[in-house]
């Protein structure tokens, strides 16, 4: 059976989304710059094991998350805990997370480079599961892994300045980075993942079919290929945000 072929759908559901969670499968089915590709279909097997985490479920309840020790359920060996924590928090508890648990992090052994790069698969599997829940439909069966080394590749721009982690200069998008985003600067939103360039490559691939391209983000008149009207996707996008208690 062909990935995402939505035979089942209660709708129809557009090509170009299809090929989008396609390719964003092959994408995470690869070796990445600081992730093998066993590891990151690993990852993305940790996204969908947080939602039953028992001590995730209890840290949700305590007032702090730190108030709650103990180990998290899960489903692979190839990820260190530090990582298996990361992902969990971030699906579960991503309102509460700190510069301070990110730095501990840091000296248990996830880098800043190791971290994006799981955020980035978290943020793209997260999405894409959400999808086939809001549709009713069963979720598609995770990629398997390619052979490969991961790059080391790492944007010799990139420094910190407003965030806890490095990313490159609004307006420093130049050399192997310079498609990262139109125009001259980018808003941090963007330049959130840019430690690591290919995560922001793959979100904006899934971010032109699931919502917009960005560089119509801004630009309200602009005129869409969506059933919704612009106006009915902020809506929705401002209330989906407000529930999950987005910082944006």
């Amino acid at each position: 059976m062909t990935a995402f072929s939505f035979e089942a759908s209660p709708v129809e559901v557009r090509a170009n989304l299809q090929a989008s969670f396609r390719d964003t499968w092959a994408w995470v089915a690869q070796p990445g710059n600081w992730w093998r590709a066993d590891q990151r279909v690993e990852i993305a097997a940790e996204v969908r094991n947080a939602t039953s985490c028992s001590l995730c479920k209890e840290r949700k309840e305590a007032l702090s998350p730190s108030m709650v020790q103990g180990e998290h359920d899960r489903v692979g060996s190839e990820l260190p805990a530090v990582a298996v924590d990361a992902v969990h928090r971030l699906v579960t508890d991503a309102t509460r997370l700190s510069k301070g648990w990110l730095e501990k992090s840091n000296a248990d052994g996830l880098s800043n480079e190791l971290y994006i790069e799981l955020l980035g698969v978290t943020v793209c599997v997260y999405s894409i599961d959400r999808f086939h829940w809001a549709m009713g439909l069963p979720v598609e069966p995770l990629p398997s892994p390619t052979a490969g080394e991961p790059s080391g590749y790492r944007p010799a721009s990139a420094k910190c300045d407003v965030a806890w982690v490095p990313m490159i200069p609004a307006d420093k998008a130049t050399g192997e980075e310079a498609d990262l985003w139109d125009g001259a600067k980018s808003a941090n939103v963007i330049r959130a993942m840019s430690l690591v360039p290919d995560c922001v490559r793959q979100l904006k691939k899934l971010s032109t079919t699931m919502y917009l391209p960005m560089h119509q983000v801004p630009d309200v008149t602009a005129p869409i290929d969506k059933a919704m009207s612009r106006a009915q996707m902020e809506l929705v996008a401002g209330r989906v945000s407000a529930m999950n208690e987005c910082f944006y």
